[in-house]
Protein backbone atom coordinates (compact mmCIF):
# COMPACT_ATOMS: atom_id res chain seq x y z
CA UNK A 1 0.00 0.00 0.00
CA UNK A 2 1.15 3.53 -1.04
CA UNK A 3 1.47 5.84 1.55
CA UNK A 4 -1.29 8.86 1.21
CA UNK A 5 0.21 11.39 -0.49
CA UNK A 6 1.14 8.91 -3.41
CA UNK A 7 -2.37 8.47 -3.92
CA UNK A 8 -3.55 9.35 -7.76
CA UNK A 9 -6.00 11.87 -5.49
CA UNK A 10 -3.86 13.70 -4.04
CA UNK A 11 -0.92 13.59 -6.85
CA UNK A 12 -3.63 14.52 -9.54
CA UNK A 13 -7.22 15.44 -8.64
CA UNK A 14 -6.37 17.28 -5.89
CA UNK A 15 -3.79 20.13 -7.62
CA UNK A 16 -6.75 20.63 -9.98
CA UNK A 17 -9.27 21.09 -7.95
CA UNK A 18 -7.31 23.20 -5.86
CA UNK A 19 -6.56 25.17 -8.97
CA UNK A 20 -9.93 25.25 -10.14
CA UNK A 21 -10.98 26.70 -7.21
CA UNK A 22 -7.96 29.55 -7.10
CA UNK A 23 -9.47 30.18 -10.46
CA UNK A 24 -12.90 30.75 -9.60
CA UNK A 25 -11.98 32.80 -6.54
CA UNK A 26 -9.83 35.29 -8.64
CA UNK A 27 -12.34 35.24 -11.15
CA UNK A 28 -15.21 36.20 -8.67
CA UNK A 29 -12.68 39.27 -7.54
CA UNK A 30 -12.16 40.55 -10.95
CA UNK A 31 -15.90 40.77 -11.38
CA UNK A 32 -16.40 42.34 -8.13
CA UNK A 33 -14.14 45.07 -9.48
CA UNK A 34 -15.98 45.25 -12.96
CA UNK A 35 -19.03 45.84 -11.34
CA UNK A 36 -17.84 48.30 -9.07
CA UNK A 37 -16.32 50.23 -11.82
CA UNK A 38 -19.97 49.80 -13.79
CA UNK A 39 -21.40 51.39 -10.83
CA UNK A 40 -19.02 54.25 -10.57
CA UNK A 41 -19.23 54.98 -14.17
CA UNK A 42 -23.17 54.72 -13.92
CA UNK A 43 -23.42 57.48 -11.12
CA UNK A 44 -20.76 59.96 -12.71
CA UNK A 45 -23.10 59.79 -15.73
CA UNK A 46 -26.39 60.04 -13.50
CA UNK A 47 -24.64 63.17 -12.30
CA UNK A 48 -24.11 64.48 -15.64
CA UNK A 49 -27.31 63.84 -16.71
CA UNK A 50 -28.83 65.63 -14.20
CA UNK A 51 -26.70 68.80 -14.57
CA UNK A 52 -27.59 68.88 -18.34
CA UNK A 53 -31.34 68.48 -17.10
CA UNK A 54 -30.46 71.44 -14.21
CA UNK A 55 -29.25 73.65 -17.13
CA UNK A 56 -32.17 72.62 -19.91
CA UNK A 57 -34.56 73.43 -17.23
CA UNK A 58 -32.92 77.20 -16.78
CA UNK A 59 -32.68 77.32 -20.23
CA UNK A 60 -36.51 76.69 -20.67
CA UNK A 61 -36.91 79.39 -18.37
CA UNK A 62 -35.22 81.87 -19.72
CA UNK A 63 -36.73 81.04 -22.77
CA UNK A 64 -40.51 81.62 -21.28
CA UNK A 65 -38.99 85.32 -19.99
CA UNK A 66 -38.17 85.70 -23.34
CA UNK A 67 -40.95 85.07 -24.80
CA UNK A 68 -42.44 87.35 -22.24
CA UNK A 69 -40.75 90.06 -22.75
CA UNK A 70 -41.08 90.02 -26.60
CA UNK A 71 -45.20 89.98 -26.32
CA UNK A 72 -44.79 92.72 -24.50
CA UNK A 73 -42.26 94.36 -26.90
CA UNK A 74 -44.48 93.49 -30.11
CA UNK A 75 -47.83 94.87 -27.99
CA UNK A 76 -46.15 97.89 -27.44
CA UNK A 77 -44.98 98.92 -31.32
CA UNK A 78 -47.79 97.41 -32.82
CA UNK A 79 -49.27 99.52 -35.89
CA UNK A 80 -51.78 101.65 -34.62
CA UNK A 81 -55.20 99.84 -35.08
CA UNK A 82 -57.76 101.51 -37.22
Amino acid sequence: MQPWWQQPFFQVALPIIITFALTFWAHNRRIDDLNRRIDDLKDALTKRLEAIERRLERIEQLLADHDRRITTLEERTSPLRR
